[in-house]
């Protein structure tokens, strides 16, 4: 069965590029930020391109917060790439302090390297279980950022009834930070999978499958 995947259309940039590269990889998607879609889809990306504080801002405006909280309640997949993961932290530093949906501990904060932003293509490391990653453990990804978040969230969460999150980590300069995180049906990228070719489109393919 073809699964149905809920690109969120909230005012962000570069979401033509995603929704096609998950067409590619055989997802069923629509553009939208419809409440009854965006709940019921098998899975939800949440891109995001700019400053942390107006991504809140874009996402507030069509109750994206909520809906994101309800899929995950209910168990249902959501994927954040870039600062649409970012934003699944608690807070971040950029611009001053501002406040994340708190889904994951710990602050976005800006990368300590000669040459910001972070640009281009870079190895990841990558834990030993994960799925997201399955078969592209060596590959290098696309990144274009300033901020990341620089602290484990599995290190700061309680243990529970669920599987640790997974964290996959990347380097810049003097940072070490968050590459991307799977835990159980919410999962981010800080890196852009639909720009990162072959491996990417294998990323996404491993996605759907959780789906």
């Amino acid at each position: 069965m073809t699964p149905r995947v809920v690109v969120l259309d909230y005012g962000s940039g570069n979401v033509r590029s995603a929704c096609r590269a998950l067409e590619k990889v055989g997802a069923d998607v629509t553009l939208t930020a419809d409440r009854d879609q965006v709940l019921e889809a098998d899975g939800l990306l949440v891109p995001g391109v700019g400053a942390f504080a107006a991504v809140m801002d874009l996402l507030r405006a069509v109750d994206a917060p909520r809906l994101i909280d309800r899929r995950l309640s209910g168990g249902r997949a959501v994927l954040g790439v870039c600062v649409g993961e970012q934003i699944l932290f608690e807070s971040s530093t950029e611009k001053g302090a501002c406040e994340g949906l708190g889904q994951w501990p710990g602050a976005v904060e800006r990368l300590d390297a000669p040459v910001v932003p972070h640009m281009g293509w870079s190895e990841v490391e990558v834990p030993v279980g994960s799925r997201l990653f399955d078969g592209v453990e060596d590959q290098r990804f696309y990144f274009v950022h300033s901020y990341a978040a620089m602290t484990d969230p599995a290190d700061s969460m309680a243990e529970g009834p669920t599987a640790r999150p997974l964290t996959t980590w990347a380097r810049h300069g003097n940072s070490r930070f968050v590459a991307a995180m799977e835990n159980g049906p919410l999962s981010g990228t800080q890196f852009h999978p639909e720009k990162s070719g072959e491996a990417g489109l294998a990323l996404l393919a491993n996605w759907l499958r959780t789906l």
